[in-house]
């Protein structure tokens, strides 16, 4: 039997900011796109889900697995969650992890650790690997306003080949729901893994 390719999967993590919403509509969308996905949740992104959604996560990993595969409709095999000390998943190696990272929502608390190479979580350490390899990080970040601190980091993590996007929707497409609002930065965060989609129209479309 030939092996899956993780060179397509996705690490996918959620922290504790608000905007639980787009985090859980781009797990959606990855698992629904036939990507594999490498699921981390922080204790605080928990609580966050609790109280921004109606969505309620089982405490153990692979019932929370099961529990969003069936949310998204697609098979088991799409999905693992880790916690935050599973030192032994594919995420936390150069050798195993995807080439593609996704924190959404973005605390600015994980944008500085992440600077610093802080690696203190299974978050931080996944986030660590994609940028000694040089693959591709996308931080959603969630904050406003900025301090210094903040931009600072954002700047020396930029300069280290993230993509650093705060997560602020358009208003072109003129929409109206909030939906649509939080597809728009869903939307472009999916192209910036080059995820097809069909959550918006194209400018000039």
């Amino acid at each position: 039997m030939t092996k899956p390719d993780y060179r397509d999967d996705v690490s996918l993590a959620f922290t504790g900011a608000s905007g639980a919403q787009y985090g859980l509509r781009l797990l959606d969308c990855l698992l629904r796109a036939d990507r594999r996905v490498h699921l981390m949740v922080s204790k605080p992104a928990q609580v966050v889900i609790g109280t921004e959604t109606e969505v309620k996560l089982p405490g153990r990993h692979s019932d929370m697995a099961r529990f969003l595969t069936e949310r998204s409709g697609v098979s088991e095999d799409r999905l693992r969650v880790y916690g935050q000390d599973e030192w032994t998943s594919p995420v936390a190696s150069g050798s195993g992890a995807p080439r593609t990272m996704v924190i959404c929502p973005c605390t600015t608390a994980t944008v500085s650790n992440i600077a610093m190479g802080a690696s203190r979580s299974l978050i931080e350490r996944a986030a660590d690997v994609i940028l000694k390899e040089r693959h591709r990080l996308v931080l959603v970040v969630r904050e406003t306003p900025f301090s210094e601190i903040h931009l600072e980091n954002m700047l020396r993590l930029a300069r280290m080949g993230a993509v650093v996007m705060p997560a602020n929707p358009g208003f072109y497409h003129k929409p109206t729901s909030v939906d649509e609002l939080m597809d728009f930065v869903v939307a472009r965060t999916l192209d910036q893994i080059r995820v097809e989609h069909e959550l918006t129209n194209r400018w000039g479309a």
